[in-house]
């Protein structure tokens, strides 16, 4: 598709189903994201967040369920921390890594910052980097800018300069795009071909979505509604030969009812016998090897000329 600045972010060309090759010969790849943010809103993680009753069942309890759930079935994820939720609870994340799960970046506190200066924004990701950096012993790999309740958009903690940022600063992978079902190119500046592996999420696959639902206290809750999401979407990629993934909140599904439905899927999974489980590290490595930006976007200039009054 020919490039639009400020419409697309990449060429919109997918790869067809029979390009897509998984290591080890696998069908599917299926990728697990586990979000450790507290934030209710676009301040992110304030003080008072620390001592709520989510925050304690998040960090103990729940987070204790999701660890042991993933264990019993043989599951790697990678968990979106906020820096200072890192900070607050180290321990917690030295034991996430020891047990051979991912630690990615969720911002300095998982904050709203499409409304900051680039330079502002550039000194809360160098310390968003450093914080984790201390706590687990490595720099992150990757970065999560995953919805809050109440977010517009599925990458709602982003600003125009957040993607040049994170390339200037050397990571990897932006890990939540809905610009396509597997892995693509992010472009940032379409003059130089300069960009960054995005990573496929999709609100459909998020538990936050289908528990207590519209909000906290609504008394509503779905989950049967995302079990069917769930294995209708993981029975279409594997077929294909593509890319599944999903959201998890300990807050969400770490209750005893919900993790039932849990276990019951992760073992539904497993029995398909040929999937590939990497972190989303893993998955960025591998593709960014497979198929680099420079094999496989074809970007064109733009047919589209703006005009006064136009939408576009």
């Amino acid at each position: 598709m020919p490039w639009k600045e400020g419409y697309t972010i990449s060429d919109e060309r997918t790869l067809a189903d029979a390009s897509i090759r998984w290591p080890g010969g696998a069908r599917c790849c299926v990728k697990i994201v586990v979000n450790l943010s507290l934030a209710k809103g676009p301040a992110g993680v304030r003080p008072a967040d620390f001592g709520t009753d989510d925050a304690y069942f998040t960090m103990g309890e729940g987070l204790d369920a999701l660890l042991g759930c993933l264990a019993r079935h043989d599951f790697k994820a990678t968990f979106a921390v906020p820096a200072r939720v890192a900070h607050a609870w180290p321990a917690r994340i030295r034991e996430i890594l020891a047990a051979g799960h991912e630690i990615a970046a969720q911002g300095l506190a998982h904050e709203d910052v499409s409304g900051l200066d680039r330079a502002d924004e550039h000194e809360r990701l160098r310390r968003t980097t450093a914080l984790l950096a201390e706590v687990t012993g490595q720099r992150p790999a990757g970065w999560f800018a995953l919805p809050r309740p109440g977010d517009a958009f599925a990458v709602g903690t982003i600003s125009e300069s957040t993607m040049d940022l994170l390339i200037d600063e050397g990571y990897s992978y932006m890990g939540n795009s809905l610009a396509d079902d597997i892995p693509h190119h992010w472009v940032v500046d379409f003059t130089r071909r300069k960009s960054i592996l995005a990573l496929p999420y999709y609100y459909h696959f998020d538990d936050q979505f289908f528990m207590l639902y519209p909000s906290q206290g609504s008394g509503l809750e779905n989950p049967d509604f995302l079990d069917r999401n769930r294995r209708h979407e993981f029975a279409a990629q594997h077929e294909r030969g593509r890319f599944f993934e999903m959201t998890l909140h300990p807050k969400s599904s770490g209750w005893l009812h919900r993790l039932h439905a849990l276990e019951q899927f992760l073992r539904h999974m497993r029995s398909a016998g040929d999937i590939w489980n990497p972190t989303s590290q893993a998955c960025a490595d591998y593709w960014l090897g497979a198929y680099p930006a420079s094999a496989t976007l074809q970007l064109e200039n733009s047919i589209w000329q703006d005009h006064a009054g136009s939408l576009s």
